[in-house]
């Protein structure tokens, strides 16, 4: 089975002549077979290139029409998968859009500090750069009603949506699919980038935020308990954002001195690698986590549907010294838009005090289980 991903539509519509769409994402989430239905559809002459490879890498480095030339042919779309692993790519694919006359450039890449450091400059005004993710709720719609989504909510809030769980039936296979990918997969970019080594550093690392979800995170308590300077648990926060495996949400403030803004929250793109993380696929009854695991996931899936509907929105969460909070915060044009992330459907929720006399003009809304669905898909208005 394959899913029609969200971003298609925009993405054939935006191949442009001597520009480079840029796809990035995690491991596993399903580049390679994006990139394949859009070839089904592409009636013209193609050259596909791995950038894994190793006579790719070596072909690619003499930087001349010539050269370039006699690679692509008569073909009027370059594709390289992995284009984070040939060295200058950026200089690399600027050369080929700007002298090859023609051709519509597809690079891919499941780093983004690599691509986008090497990228950014080189490629100003010839980019185009699109996401993708582990299967969003808008992407389930082809194939499921309003009934089944919600009987399959526990699922995913267990074990995630990495596209390869749609193949597997069993608990058991789920979840040594999911421990495979979080071993031998997601730190693999990290590792093989600029000589990091420790990988149990990282796994503890992850951990530790696996735990914190929906909490503020010390990076001086991080550096304590895993016995590294906290400047390299910063280093390596970012890294792992960088590949895909979590995000930062930071604290909103207009500077009101009883707001808190100084630590950071991490969330898992993905609930089925947060799950792996601390080896628990246990169903929801039997577990403390389930307010947690219900906001990893939909947060997760808002950024998703921003992400895929073109919603620019700077993203936070909002807490006083006196504990009052409000778990995410959009701003978006002036406006600001507040929503407390709520398991239990039936618990009253107000607008905490400090927030409505701060901020009267701001939307204020609960998000569950029982409502969820129009926040992050168009097709479940």
């Amino acid at each position: 089975m394959y899913l029609k991903r969200a971003i298609r539509k925009d993405f054939i519509s935006k191949l442009q002549t001597n520009k480079v769409s840029l796809l990035l994402g995690a491991r596993r989430v399903g580049k390679t077979s994006f990139i394949k239905s859009i070839i089904e559809e592409f009636d013209q002459m193609y050259i596909l290139l791995n950038g894994e490879n190793s006579q790719t890498k070596e072909m690619l480095q003499e930087i001349t029409t010539e050269n370039y030339q006699s690679i692509i042919g008569f073909a009027t779309l370059l594709i390289i998968d992995e284009a984070q692993k040939i060295p200058n790519i950026g200089n690399i694919l600027k050369f080929i859009v700007d002298n090859i006359e023609g051709v519509k450039v597809i690079a891919t890449g499941s780093s983004a500090f690599d691509l986008n450091n090497k990228l950014g400059e080189p490629l100003v005004g010839r980019k185009k750069t699109f996401y993708l993710y582990p299967f969003a709720q808008s992407e389930y719609d082809a194939i499921e009603n309003r009934i089944e989504t919600k009987s399959k909510l526990e699922e995913r809030l267990i074990f995630g949506n990495y596209p390869e769980l749609i193949h597997l039936k069993g608990r058991k296979d789920k979840e040594a699919y999911l421990i495979e990918l979080t071993d031998d997969y997601l730190f693999r970019d990290i590792l093989e980038f600029d000589g990091i080594k420790n990988a149990d550093k990282l796994r503890n690392l992850l951990k530790l935020i696996a735990f914190q979800v929906g909490k503020e995170v010390s990076l001086n308590e991080l550096s304590r308990n895993l016995g590294i300077h906290k400047d390299t648990v910063a280093r390596y926060l970012d890294l792992l954002s960088k590949v895909f495996v979590i995000y930062k949400i930071p604290g909103f403030s207009k500077n009101l001195r009883k707001e808190v803004t100084k630590m950071d929250r991490w969330n898992f793109y993905d609930n089925g690698v947060r799950n792996a993380v601390v080896n628990n696929f246990s169903s929801l009854d039997y577990r403390a986590d389930q307010g947690e695991l219900w906001e990893n996931y939909i947060l997760s899936e808002r950024i998703k549907f921003q992400k895929y509907n073109n919603v620019y929105s700077n993203n936070y969460f909002w807490r006083t010294y006196q504990q009052q909070e409000i778990d995410w915060v959009e701003e978006k044009d002036g406006n600001l838009a507040a929503y407390e992330i709520k398991w239990n459907a039936k618990k009253k929720v107000k607008i905490p005090s400090a927030w409505a006399n701060a901020y009267p003009e701001a939307k204020f809304e609960s998000i569950n289980p029982e409502n969820y669905l129009s926040w992050i898909s168009k097709n479940k208005l």
